[in-house]
């Protein structure tokens, strides 16, 4: 087995790159996509600089981890950026604009007010009676912010 892997060469590693970025053309969601510039960079090294085969399979493992790693935090930051205009699925941020009927008097500062079946946390600057309508202006982590509807 020893005697096989010091016979690697570049053309395996390229080879191997090549195989798994085709793997990722099947489908693979881009978990091949990494492992396959992967192999292609160390391909790419053993080409100019010959590496023993422990190097090689080190050298692998560290660029998969890297390559991985640097696409998931540039992954994760657009996410983040899309995830905050997205209004689908989003209940707080589609109850913003929304006029609602209080059912009691609440006081100013923080108090409860109910939408259709759930009760939620809301925060108003002056107090408010029965009956009034009110507009949700704002929302922050789980508190409502709501205005008299004019």
């Amino acid at each position: 087995m020893i005697e096989l892997l010091n016979h690697i060469n570049h053309w395996h590693w390229i080879g191997l790159g090549l195989a798994l970025l085709a793997a990722e053309l099947l489908g693979a969601a881009g978990y091949l996509l990494w492992l396959g510039i992967s192999a292609l960079l160390v391909g790419v090294i053993q080409t100019w600089m010959p590496i023993s085969w422990q190097l090689q399979w080190v050298s692998f493992g560290v660029f998969s981890l890297t390559t991985t790693w640097l696409w998931w935090r540039r992954q994760l930051k657009s996410d983040r950026h899309s995830d905050n205009q997205r209004e689908l699925n989003q209940k707080t941020k589609q109850l913003i604009g929304q006029t609602v009927r209080l059912d009691h008097d609440l006081p100013a500062g923080k108090s409860r007010i109910k939408i259709a079946d759930t009760t939620w946390a809301a925060f108003s600057e002056q107090p408010l009676s029965a009956g009034m309508l009110v507009e949700i202006t704002d929302i922050k982590g789980i508190v409502l912010f709501i205005e008299e509807k004019k």
